[in-house]
């Protein structure tokens, strides 16, 4: 074995104990895991999910119509290793690996000379990065959808010498439609952007590329049926542009500000077309930000690592320089990278929470391929310096500590509302009371605390099934579950719950449930802070 080989496997053993160092517990287990493992498990035992639903395409669960290829990636390990969290992220994990050896084979072929450097500086990137990271050590569907979009631009290059290739590319990208929402509208700009790039080299083998999308059509059908005979656009409409009233509001106010609200002028200037492009275009631009992207990263806690971009800060020179490296030397290959730098955040920017690091997620390949070449750029012009690469070793080394120390030290008690910490010690402990009780009453404070129950109990699906109802959907299109069996969610209003709540077990936050309650447990979050009060009615 090579010393690059040898770099390689070095990298991915790294990227593996940033991945699995105390995947079991942190962060805790979210909801939307839970759903995920809970309908895995559902369809092992049952062949039907959480709500019933046989072999579906999309998971019904919060009425958010999940996309359905992480629930089936993650059936054989809920089979094996039975219903846990080591076995609903090692999937997760595994995918996130398979993405950083693809990165490395992919730049290789991208890169116009120092093939093998830029492979695995780009590999070295991703294992560390803060964005990949993120996403690789819970049960995401993004981080399959974009190991699916990588796979399917690598395959797509290996099909311009080899067109047996194309198959498999054009199924690599139609696997991440049935993955993740918004991989179905950056996938099939990425397939136009290959298209475009490699346009010369695919017209003299059109005849098994047309084929090759044919295939892909068909493939799609399934697809199509299960979005338009279910509500699967609803998920859609609760997080879309058009769910944010700011625009339309805009829309009133510039228009009241006219002599005349009604004139064909004013409507002109001022309209949705106008005023919701404007926001699109904001959302858009705002992926680029440097706060976002260098410094603070996305707003919402639980896609985010206190006082960390999504990237490092290392990467403003690197991405600098590689986009000049990029432009310097422009080809068809680099103009594809620049081409998925441009499109990654659209339909991250279709929604009103933007930027958004989840739904842009996609976004990290390009960034790190071209941080990548910005590095080997700066090595070569240094011609290979080692007290560069000494400077560019430690500012890394320092970048990924401090990162870590964020992550593990200081997220967790900085963000004790970002993931449901709490819940399974909750859980262990009222399944050493719930025979005492009729009633168990709990808070629906924290996300989704049906699921959440139903996971750590390994509740029989067979029951649920046939015991339960979805409340009708809210203003963003999400439905819970108020009660199954003995369980009851809801808002704790302590004063009223207790003269109304005999032999019950009423489970609040420590806001909800005051001090001189007759509490039998108390669980704290990370921080110290009280997460559930349990008292016994």
């Amino acid at each position: 074995m090579n010393k690059n080989k040898i770099f390689l496997v070095l990298i991915l053993l790294l990227a593996s104990v940033l991945r699995f160092y105390q995947i079991n517990h942190l962060p805790a287990l979210n909801a939307d895991e839970a759903a995920l493992g809970y309908n895995a498990y559902s369809l092992v035992e049952t062949g039907r999910d959480e709500h019933g639903n046989p072999w579906p395409l999309h998971f019904q669960s919060f009425n958010d119509f999940k996309p359905g290829a992480y629930v089936y990636l993650v059936l054989p390990f809920i089979k094996i290793f039975g219903l846990n969290v080591w076995a609903l992220r090692l999937p997760g994990v595994a995918v996130s690996l398979v993405s950083i050896y693809l990165i490395y084979l992919f730049t290789k072929k991208i890169a116009h000379k120092d093939k093998e450097l830029a492979g695995l500086m780009a590999a070295l990137m991703l294992a560390i990065s803060p964005w990949h990271i993120h996403f690789s050590r819970g049960a995401w569907e993004v981080n399959l959808a974009t190991t699916l979009m990588l796979l399917g631009g690598y395959l797509f290059v290996l099909g311009t010498k080899k067109p047996k290739y194309f198959y498999f590319s054009i199924f690599s990208f139609v696997m991440s439609l049935y993955a993740y929402h918004a991989a179905r509208i950056v996938a099939p700009l990425l397939g136009l952007g290959l298209l475009i790039s490699f346009w010369p080299k695919i017209k003299t083998n059109f005849k098994s590329f047309g084929l090759s999308l044919v295939f892909g059509v068909i493939l799609s059908l399934p697809l199509a049926l299960s979005l338009f005979g279910s509500n699967a656009f609803s998920r859609a409409a609760g997080v879309g542009l058009f769910a944010d009233s700011g625009p339309l509001n805009r829309i009133h106010e510039q228009r009241g500000q006219h002599n005349n609200l009604s004139s064909m002028f004013s409507k002109a200037l001022h309209n949705k077309p106008v005023n919701y492009g404007l926001a699109f275009l904001e959302n858009w631009g705002e992926h680029y930000w440097g706060e976002f992207l260098f410094l603070s990263g996305d707003e919402i806690q639980r896609n985010r690592v206190p006082e960390t971009g999504q990237m490092y800060l290392y990467d403003i020179v690197f991405v600098a320089l590689g986009l000049f490296f990029i432009i310097r030397n422009l080809n068809y290959k680099y103009g594809f990278i620049l081409w998925w730098l441009l499109v990654a955040p659209l339909a991250s920017s279709l929604t009103f929470q933007s930027p958004h690091a989840l739904r842009a997620q996609n976004m990290v390949v390009p960034l790190i391929i071209i941080s990548a070449l910005g590095l080997v750029y700066l090595i070569k012009v240094f011609k290979n310096s080692k007290a560069l690469v000494v400077l560019v070793s430690l500012l890394m080394i320092w970048n990924l500590g401090r990162y870590l120390q964020m992550y593990y030290k200081h997220m967790p008690k900085e963000y004790p509302y970002s993931s449901q910490y709490g819940v399974s010690e909750l859980v262990a402990f009222i399944e050493t009371k719930d025979h005492e009780y009729e009633r168990i009453i709990t808070t629906t404070r924290y996300d989704q605390p049906y699921i959440l129950f139903l996971y750590y109990m390994n509740y029989l699906p067979k029951e649920f099934q046939a015991d339960h109802e979805l409340t009708r959907a809210d203003k963003f299109g999400f439905s819970t579950v108020e009660s199954f069996g003995k369980f009851e969610f809801r808002p704790i209003d302590f004063d009223k719950e207790k003269p109304n709540s005999p032999g019950s077990l009423i489970i609040g936050t420590g806001r909800e449930i005051p001090d001189e309650a007759n509490v039998i447990k108390e669980i704290y979050f990370p921080n110290g802070e009280v997460a559930f009060r349990v008292v016994a009615n």
